[in-house]
């Protein structure tokens, strides 16, 4: 049973981070905000009830809290902070986008909060009360900001969410906790609902091709994932006629379907514009040829790993240091991209996410020939969030690095519009993830021996993990000439401090939640 002691201290921290948000930007949804953590903070104790007794309706990863809290705070939060930014830019487009995302991540945690209190025996009154107060703050305000169409989007996100949540929580169980789960299904639900929208109305979307390769390279995936669950479902997907069918059926929902989508949108042949956009500059040739160099790296340090392992120790599992060192070679692979072309990088973390999912999908069906290699290797570096049938956490890395460049409208980016702390922004995965939650992890599993209250955790990682970060601003600074701090030290220490501290007591995926706690910090 999971001690309420450390569950406590991550909702100060979060409370603090909400508190420390609406400090610098406070507006009509600032209330529903903290009304919505209030709620929040009482709800986790129930799903964490469910969890405990067993009666939430799927499986989801054990030794963990439901982390209803942060997760149901990070999508308003983001919303709200984008909303602000892109107000002060001047663009109108993305302001309301970002009222859109504040609200829909609103309504999908009153959505959750309704499903625990509603399974929860005796019903809470109590925090039925509470919860019923927050929700008629939200809708109240919502009733206010948004106009009818975008009532409509919110309400289509939501019903996206619903359904995905009943598909993908029943053929996955075990791999997310609640809170994971949420963050996972509500940026995919996003994503469907953007590419349908744009898809029927062509003439009056707004964005360039890298936007739309980003939404119709997810959404393919994912229905590639779904479709395939289901077909093997009723066959044997380990035989050669599986694998046969597996690589046609890819190819032929890729070129049959993802590519004329894509085509659709951009008006260009894909493969003709992601060549020529490679191609472009000598900078991304060479970016390109370094990235090429250090995905070989990683590849060779799987497999000296794994060479190491002798036949008599096939349970052994690589070390916290061995782990850490994939999160330095995505460092190395994301700074300079940072630094010399935002664009290429933004490109090139799609085509990785998508061939991660695609090679995961192999594994995990154990299709001829890497299937049962795939397994092999992979399974020295399993940890205990991966649970669950699929293995996860290489993903989460990407998408915890990737998440800050993907996130926010680069219209709303520019140097003009992203002054002080907002600079750092698109290194927040770096920071929280690549090289903070790296140094506290080594530095904690071999000097560290004050151990926060109620957990594995270390007061020498995390001072060491905060410190490395300052370090790390320190470089960017110098190699970085678009970022200027304008001696806004003190909030990207404390922005920095939080999220550490958040670090040392979330039981969550903590790739996935860290850079965009960080992020949201950054741009306030």
């Amino acid at each position: 049973m999971l001690s309420k002691q450390p569950i406590l201290v991550e909702s100060l921290i979060m409370f603090t981070i909400v508190l420390c948000v609406h400090s610098t930007v406070w507006d009509r949804f600032s209330w529903c905000a903290i009304a919505l953590a209030i709620q929040a903070f009482y709800i986790q104790f129930k799903w964490d009830n469910l969890l405990r007794l067993g009666s939430a309706v799927f499986q989801f990863r054990a030794g963990a809290n439901s982390g209803l809290f942060p997760a149901c705070m990070a999508v308003p939060l983001l919303g709200i902070v984008m909303k602000e930014r892109c107000q002060a830019a001047g663009i109108v487009y993305f302001e309301r986008f970002g009222i859109i995302v504040a609200s829909t991540g609103m309504i999908i945690a009153l959505f959750l909060s309704v499903i625990a209190l509603g399974v929860t025996k005796p019903v809470p009154t109590n925090t039925c009360i509470l919860s019923g107060i927050a929700g008629s703050l939200i809708i109240y305000t919502m009733k206010h900001s948004l106009t009818v169409s975008e009532v409509i989007e919110v309400l289509e996100v939501l019903l996206i969410f619903v359904y995905l949540s009943m598909i993908l929580l029943y053929l996955l169980p075990r791999c997310f906790t609640p809170g994971e789960a949420l963050l996972v299904l509500t940026g995919i639900s996003f994503v469907l609902n953007q590419l349908i929208k744009r898809s029927l109305n062509v003439t009056e979307s707004r964005g360039d091709p890298i936007d739309f390769f980003l939404l119709v390279v997810v959404v393919g995936v994912v229905l590639l994932g779904i479709f395939f669950t289901a077909l093997f479902f009723f066959m044997d997907s380990g035989t050669w006629i599986s694998s046969m069918f597996f690589h046609m059926m890819t190819a032929v929902l890729g070129l049959g379907v993802v590519m004329p989508w894509l085509y659709r949108l951009i008006r260009q042949n894909p493969l003709f514009w992601l060549s020529q956009f490679l191609s472009q500059t000598q900078t991304r040739v060479y970016l390109l040829a370094y990235w090429i160099l250090l995905a070989a790296l990683a590849c060779t340090v799987v497999l000296y790993q794994n060479a190491k392992r002798s036949s008599g120790s096939k349970k052994h599992q690589a070390s916290t240091i061995t782990r850490k060192y994939f999160h330095f070679i995505v460092v190395a692979t994301y700074v300079p991209g940072l630094i010399y072309d935002r664009q290429l990088l933004y490109v090139a973390a799609v085509v990785c996410l998508a061939v991660f999912i695609l090679l995961e999908y192999i594994r995990y069906f154990t299709i001829k020939p890497l299937g049962h290699t795939l397994r092999n290797l992979l399974s020295l570096f399993l940890d205990e969030r991966d649970s669950g049938p699929l293995i996860l956490t290489h993903i989460y890395l990407l998408l915890g690095m990737s998440l800050p460049v993907w996130l926010f409208p680069r219209p709303c980016a520019s140097k003009a519009t992203l002054p002080g702390t907002g600079a750092l922004a698109p290194y927040s995965g770096v920071l929280a993830v690549g090289i903070g939650d790296s140094v506290a992890s080594i530095f904690g599993s071999t000097v560290g021996e004050i151990k926060w209250p109620g957990t594995k955790k270390t007061f020498e990682g995390t001072m060491m993990g905060i410190f490395s970060q300052i370090i790390a601003v320190a470089i960017i600074l110098i190699f970085d000439s678009g970022v200027d701090l304008n001696a806004s030290y003190s909030w990207i220490l404390a922005s920095i401090s939080l999220v550490s501290l958040l670090e040392a007591y979330t039981t969550q995926v903590d790739n996935l939640l860290l850079p965009l706690y960080l992020q949201i910090l950054l741009m306030t």
